[in-house]
């Protein structure tokens, strides 16, 4: 009988082995990217492979293990338990493996590896991408993939080493480095908008105005107007014939003569010392605290990632 046990349980390590061996850990990337996009096709973007190339690898991943690990919709991709139980298994493992890989590179004479970052237009335009530009020229190895999305995102579970936000916004768990000074929003319109309507002296004056908004992706409310005067907090949610998600956009309608923006000042200070652009609310307009990079603490040590801070860090 202990014969007959011992002879199962070595066939089964065996099927153990078989299956791991037949197991390509490319695909438990792939699957693993699939499961954070919820979409075939902006996980086959992401990847750089045909979406047919990727759905058929699933497909055969799920051959080999005997498992459903994703449901397909029409319009989305979901875990199934079973695959976001594989998922929960393999991202921290994966995770440390990168990193064990990426910080081997410290033995190169020039570090390499890419970085992810999620970040916001304005943070990009006016604080990110100015500070890379001078440095990436002496890192030619260091890849660096800028994502401009306005939502917040995870920037763990889908696969970013870092995050921009203002400081207000950064999770509390998240190391957190200043890259840029506080900085304001500016309430704006063209000269001719002002003559047709008004100048309002009082932000309860814009419920009156055609407000340019702006849409706030990962809660897909508008949002708020935030202002302060002597110490008083006033929010205003304004409406108008205008939503964007980006703040360029709405300076350039404001400009257009579409009615009032609320952008950040460093966007429009051309265009208001030009007169394209004229300033109101002045002395409603509060600073808010300035752009942070977060991310989590196991990425800190990793030569590549620790340029691409120092080089963002905010120097007074």
């Amino acid at each position: 009988m202990n014969l007959s046990i011992r002879s199962i349980n070595h066939r089964a390590d065996a099927q153990h082995v078989g299956l791991m061996e037949q197991t390509d850990f490319n695909h438990l990337t792939w699957f693993r990217i699939v499961a954070e996009e919820r979409s075939f096709t902006k996980a086959a973007a992401r990847i750089g492979v045909a979406q047919s190339t990727l759905s058929h690898m699933i497909k055969q991943l799920e051959a080999r293990m005997g498992i459903r690990l994703l449901t397909r919709t029409t319009r989305n991709v979901a875990t199934t338990v079973a695959g976001e139980r594989l998922l929960q298994t393999i991202t921290p493992r994966m995770a440390e493996i990168e990193d064990e890989i990426a910080a081997l590179m410290a033995f190169r004479e020039k570090p390499s590896g890419s970085i992810r970052l999620t970040l916001s237009d304005h943070a990009l335009e006016n604080v990110v991408w100015p500070k890379l530009k001078p440095i990436l020229g002496d890192y030619p190895d260091i890849g660096v993939e800028l994502c401009v999305d306005g939502s917040f995102r995870n920037i763990v579970e889908e696969g970013f080493d870092a995050g921009v936000r203002l400081g207000e916004s950064v999770e509390k768990d998240m190391i957190a480095v200043r890259i840029g000074p506080d900085f304001r929003l500016v309430a704006v319109a063209s000269r001719d908008y002002l003559t047709r309507h008004g100048t309002p002296e009082h932000p309860e004056q814009l419920l009156r105005h055609n407000c340019i908004n702006i849409r706030h992706t990962s809660a897909g409310g508008l949002y708020a107007w935030e202002f302060e005067k002597d110490g008083k907090a006033l929010r205003v949610r304004v409406r108008g014939q205008l939503t964007f998600s980006d703040s360029y956009a709405m300076a350039d309608a404001a400009e257009s003569g579409f009615g009032i923006a609320y952008v950040p000042e460093s966007i429009v200070a051309e265009r208001i010392v030009l007169g394209k652009l004229v300033q109101i609310l002045d002395d409603w307009s509060p600073f808010f605290d300035g752009y942070f990079l977060y991310y989590p603490s196991r990425r800190q040590n990793l030569p590549a990632f620790k340029i691409i801070v120092d080089a963002l860090r905010h120097r007074e």
